[in-house]
C-alpha cells in the first residue's frame, strides 16, 4: 500500500453480538485489495487503511451491509455563509446528493443552516464542508449554543450588517444623481412611453457613465461573485437574474454612449438604482430575519453569570460556568437559580415561567428539583448542583429551539423544489420578452427595458423565505409558553390530529398514589387504623406503602415496632406490633386469612372499590381493623384539559394497564368515553397503529414514562410530559415543560397559527411573481420600480411571519 494512497478511517458498526462477529467483518473487510481492518468488539468501532486506489469506501459499507451489519448514519449542523436567496439554499442541497455517503441533506436559507445526515467512514464532516466550499459558499460545523457562541455569531452579524450599511450609503450617493432625473421620466401625455422607461436626460451621459460604474462593478460586485458561485455548482440563484438584467441595462447604455449613438435612450440609472434598491431591501430582511431568531438571545440571557457557592465553609461568589456537579451552592430572595440542583434546605417559591409558561411560583422545600434560570421569590434556597452546561433543562430548550428553527416542514419541500428550477424559467420568460417585444416594436431599447424588468422583478427570495420564518416564529413562541417542539414537521402535523391518545398515570393523574379514605372498624379509631398500616409498611417501597407512610406523617402519626416480620409476595405483609398478630393486604386476601369483618364495613369497601380505588385491609389479632383506601388522583387541570381537546374536535382516548374499574373510574371523572384498559407496554404501540388504521393517521400519542415510549414512537404526533422519564421525552416530538395537559390543546393551537402564517407567506410570494412576471413582461413596470418591488417582497413575507408574535396561549 503506498503511502500516498493509505487512508485511515474509524467508524462504527451495528449488529455485532459477539466477539466471533468481530471477527467475520475483520475477514470480509481485508478481503478487498489494500485493505487492512481491525474491529474491537467492546466499542463495536471499525480502524482501518484502505489505497484508495483500489477500493472505495462506499464498496466496504455495502460489504458490511450484505453481512447483515450497519454503519449507523450521523448527523452534523452546518452554518452555512454566502446564501442570497432560496435557490441557493436548492443548490447546496444538490451539491450535497451528488456527495458519495450524504444521505440526506436539508438546508435552511431563513436559519442559514443545514443539517447533514450521512454514513461515516465513506465521508465525513470535512469532506462535507469542502465540497460546500467549492461551490461557493462557506460551511462550518454548529457548536454548542452558550453565552460565547451567541456573542460570536452576533458580533459576526453586526460586522456584516455595518459593511453592507457603508455599502448602502456609498450606493445612494452615487445613485441619487441618477435616480433624480427619473422624476421627468413621466410625460403625462404620453403614459405609456413614460412607462416604457423613455425619459430626458439632465446629466450629459459621461458623467452617468461615471456615477454608475462604480455601483456596477465595485458595490455590486457581490452580486457578480455569488452569480458565478451559483452556475459554477450547476445551480442558478437570484443574484444570477440581479447581475444578468442590471448588466444588460448598463452595457446596454455603454454601447450607447462610447458610440455615440443617435435616438437611443440610456438606462444607467435603472442599473445603479436596482442595485441600490436590492441592498435596502436585503438590510432590512437582515433586520427582520433576526427577530425571528430573538427566542434563543432571549433564553441566553436568562442564565446568571455568577453564583454563590460554599467553599471551605464560606461563601463564595464565583463564574457560573465554573460550578461541577456536587457544588452546593445558595439562592437568595430576588436571585436566579444558576444549574439546575436538589434543594438541600430551606423553603421558598420559584418562579418558573421561563421554563413552563405557567405565571404561578412553584413551591420549593428539601428535595424539590431547582432548574437554571428560574428566580427565587423569597427566603434562601441551599442546593446542590445536579445538572451544569449543557446539561441543564435550559440548555436543552436552547438546543431543542435550535434545532426546531433549523428544520424543515413538509411544505417547505415542494416550495424547494419550485425555487429550484425559478431562475432558468424566469430567463428563459426574459429572453421570450426581448424577442418578441422586439419583434412586435421593432425597438431593440423597449425590448432591453422589458426584459430587464422581468429579471429583476422576480423574486425567489419570498418563496425561501415564506416557511422556515413562520416556523423559526412559532417554535420561540412555543419555547415561552413551555412548549419544545423539536422539528417542524410536527408542526405542520400537530394541526390535522383528530384523535389524541392519553397515558393516566403521570399524564391524566398526578401520578403519585394518595391515600383517600380511612374506613376504620366501629372499634377503631383513625389514627390508630394509620399507625397499624404504617407500622406493617415502614421501610418498603412500594407505591402504596409510600402513600400510606406519607398520609401517616401528615396526620402526624408515628410508627410503632414490628416483630416477626414476614412479606406474602402479591398478597401483603405481617408482623406482630406490641405483642399482637397484625397483617396488611387486599380484602380477599384477609378474608382467606379469616379475619372478622362486619357486614357494614365490607359494603363500605366494596363501593370505595366500584370507584377505581385500590383498597387494602389491616386485621389485628383476627379481626378487620379498617380499611385504607388509595388512589392516583386526577390532575386539577385534566378535565379542562380534555374538554378543550374535544372543542377543538379532538377525540381523546385513555390508554393504560390498570384494571377495568380504575379506568373506568378516571376516564369518568376525565370527562372522557373511550378508554382502553388493561394494555401492557408492549401492546401500547399496537393499540396506536390499529387506531391510526382505522382513521388513516393522524394520531396523537401524550405519554410520560419509559413504558409509552414505544407508543409515542408510533403516533403522529408524540407529546412527552416534561416531568416524566428520559426516554420518554427523547421518543416525543414535543415536550410539555410542565405537566399539563392542557399544554396539548395548546400545541395544536400554535400549529394552527403558525400554518396560517405559512399559507399567507406563500399566497403573497406566489401571488406577488405571478402578477409581477406578465405586468413586467408587457412593459407595465418600469426596472426601478420591478426593483423596489423585488425588495419589498422579501420584506412583506418575513415582517408578517414576525405578526405570530402576537400569538398568545388561550
Amino acid at each position: 500500500m503506498s503511502q500516498a494512497a493509505a487512508t485511515t478511517l474509524n467508524f462504527p458498526v451495528r449488529g455485532m453480538t459477539c466477539a466471533a462477529c468481530a471477527t467475520t467483518i475483520e475477514k470480509l473487510l481485508n478481503k478487498h485489495p489494500g485493505v487492512k481492518a481491525t474491529v474491537n468488539f467492546a466499542s463495536e468501532r471499525v480502524q482501518l487503511q484502505y489505497d484508495r486506489t483500489q477500493v472505495q469506501p462506499q464498496a466496504l459499507v455495502e460489504t458490511l451491509d450484505k453481512a447483515g451489519f450497519s454503519v449507523p448514519p450521523e448527523t452534523v449542523a452546518l452554518e452555512i455563509t454566502g446564501m442570497s436567496c432560496a435557490a441557493c439554499a436548492a443548490g447546496i442541497e444538490g451539491v450535497l446528493a451528488k456527495t458519495p455517503g450524504v444521505i440526506a441533506g436539508n438546508v435552511n436559507f431563513a436559519s442559514a443552516k443545514a443539517r447533514v445526515e450521512y454514513t461515516p467512514g465513506v465521508v465525513d464532516v470535512a469532506q462535507i464542508v469542502e465540497r460546500i466550499g467549492k461551490a461557493g459558499f462557506g460551511a462550518s460545523e454548529v457548536r454548542e449554543i452558550g453565552e460565547a457562541e451567541m456573542a460570536a455569531r452576533e458580533a459576526g452579524e453586526r460586522a456584516a450588517w455595518r459593511r453592507q450599511v457603508w455599502m448602502f450609503v456609498a450606493s445612494v450617493v452615487l445613485t441619487l444623481p441618477l435616480f433624480a432625473q427619473m422624476f421627468t421620466m413621466f410625460d403625462f401625455a404620453d403614459l405609456g412611453h413614460a412607462l416604457g422607461g423613455h425619459h430626458a436626460e439632465l446629466l450629459p451621459r459621461w458623467l452617468q457613465l461615471v456615477l454608475a460604474t462604480p455601483v456596477q462593478f465595485w458595490i455590486g460586485a457581490r452580486f457578480y461573485k455569488a452569480a458565478f458561485k451559483s452556475l459554477r455548482s450547476g445551480t442558478a440563484n437570484m443574484d444570477v437574474l440581479v447581475a444578468l438584467g442590471t448588466s444588460m441595462a448598463y452595457l446596454y447604455s455603454v454601447v450607447v454612449t462610447v458610440l455615440d449613438l443617435p435616438g437611443q435612450h440610456v438606462y444607467f440609472e435603472a442599473s445603479a438604482s436596482i442595485i441600490t434598491l436590492i441592498l435596502l431591501g436585503r438590510l432590512l430582511e437582515a433586520r427582520a430575519k433576526r427577530k425571528t431568531s430573538s427566542a434563543i438571545r432571549a433564553l441566553l440571557n436568562l442564565k446568571p453569570k455568577t453564583a454563590k457557592v460554599e467553599r471551605d465553609g464560606k461563601l463564595v461568589e464565583v463564574d457560573a460556568g465554573s460550578l461541577v456537579v456536587g457544588d452546593v451552592f445558595v439562592v437568595a430572595a430576588g436571585e436566579s437559580v444558576p444549574v439546575d440542583g436538589e434543594v438541600l434546605s430551606g423553603t421558598s417559591s420559584v418562579d418558573e415561567a421561563m421554563l413552563s409558561g405557567e405565571s404561578m411560583p412553584v413551591n420549593k422545600e428539601p428535595g424539590s428539583r431547582l432548574f437554571a434560570a428560574t428566580v427565587n421569590q423569597y427566603g434562601m434556597l441551599r442546593a446542590r448542583a445536579t445538572g451544569i452546561g449543557a446539561d441543564t433543562m435550559l440548555a436543552q430548550i436552547i438546543r431543542m429551539v435550535d434545532e426546531a428553527q433549523g428544520s424543515k416542514a413538509p411544505i417547505q419541500h415542494l416550495v424547494d423544489r419550485i425555487a429550484g428550477i425559478f431562475v432558468p424559467v424566469v430567463v428563459a420568460i426574459a429572453a421570450l420578452t426581448l424577442a418578441i417585444t422586439w419583434l412586435v416594436t421593432g425597438s431593440f431599447s423597449v425590448a432591453l427595458v422589458h426584459a430587464v424588468a422581468v429579471l429583476v422583478i422576480a423574486c425567489p427570495c419570498s418563496l425561501g423565505l415564506a416557511t422556515p420564518t413562520a416556523i423559526m416564529v412559532g417554535t420561540g413562541m412555543g419555547a415561552r409558553a413551555g412548549i419544545l417542539i423539536r422539528n417542524a414537521e410536527v408542526l405542520e402535523r400537530a394541526r390535522a390530529l383528530k384523535t389524541l391518545v392519553v397515558d393516566k398515570t403521570g399524564t391524566l393523574t398526578e401520578g403519585r398514589p394518595q391515600v383517600t379514605d380511612l374506613l376504620p372498624s366501629a372499634e377503631t379509631e383513625r389514627d390508630a387504623l394509620l399507625r397499624l398500616a404504617a407500622s406493617l409498611e415502614a421501610g418498603s417501597e412500594h407505591p402504596l406503602a409510600r402513600a400510606i407512610m406519607q398520609a401517616a406523617e401528615a396526620a402526624g402519626v408515628q410508627a410503632a415496632g414490628v416483630t416477626d416480620f414476614e412479606t406474602i409476595p402479591g398478597k401483603g405483609v405481617r408482623g406482630v406490633i406490641d405483642g399482637r398478630p397484625a397483617v396488611l393486604g387486599s380484602p380477599a386476601w384477609l378474608a382467606a386469612e379469616q379475619a372478622r369483618t362486619s357486614t357494614a364495613l365490607e359494603a363500605r369497601a366494596q363501593a370505595v372499590q366500584a370507584q377505581g380505588k385500590t383498597v387494602v385491609g389491616v386485621a389485628v389479632d383476627g379481626a378487620t381493623a379498617g380499611f385504607i383506601a388509595i388512589a392516583d388522583q386526577l390532575r386539577d387541570t385534566s378535565r379542562e384539559a380534555v374538554r378543550r381537546l374535544q372543542a377543538m374536535g379532538v377525540d381523546v382516548v385513555m390508554m393504560t394497564g390498570d384494571n377495568r374499574h380504575t379506568a373506568e373510574a378516571i376516564a369518568r371523572q376525565a370527562g372522557i368515553v373511550r378508554y382502553f384498559a388493561e394494555v401492557l407496554p408492549q401492546h401500547k404501540a399496537d393499540e396506536v397503529k390499529r387506531l391510526q388504521q382505522a382513521q388513516g393517521g393522524h394520531v396523537g400519542m401524550v405519554g410520560d414514562g419509559i413504558n409509552d415510549a414505544p407508543a409515542l414512537a408510533a403516533a403522529d404526533v408524540s407529546l412527552a410530559i416534561g416531568a416524566g422519564s428520559d426516554i420518554a421525552i427523547e421518543a416525543a416530538d414535543v415536550v410539555l415543560v410542565k405537566g399539563d395537559l392542557r399544554h396539548v390543546a395548546t400545541a395544536i393551537d400554535l400549529s394552527s397559527a403558525t400554518l396560517r402564517k405559512i399559507r399567507q407567506n406563500l399566497f403573497f410570494a406566489f401571488f406577488y411573481n405571478v402578477l409581477g412576471i406578465p405586468l413586467a413582461a408587457f412593459g407595465l413596470l418600469n426596472p426601478v420600480i420591478a426593483g423596489a418591488a423585488m425588495a419589498m417582497s422579501s420584506i412583506s413575507v418575513v415582517s408578517n411571519s414576525l405578526l405570530l408574535n402576537r400569538w398568545r396561549p388561550k
